[in-house]
């Protein structure tokens, strides 16, 4: 008599949704500083010459 047993093998990804929201803030935060270094050399430092 042959035995078979089922071996059930479960994975769950999970992505940490905190570290994706804290890098997307991260990000966010320098990208405005960029456009803010922008606007500030545009509207100040360009006029100047």
């Amino acid at each position: 008599m042959e035995e078979h047993k089922n071996i059930e093998i479960k994975r769950e990804e999970k992505t940490n949704n905190s570290f994706v929201g804290a890098t997307f803030i991260k990000y966010a935060a320098y990208i405005i500083i960029f456009f803010g270094f922008l606007w500030f050399l545009i509207k100040y430092v360009f006029p100047m010459f």
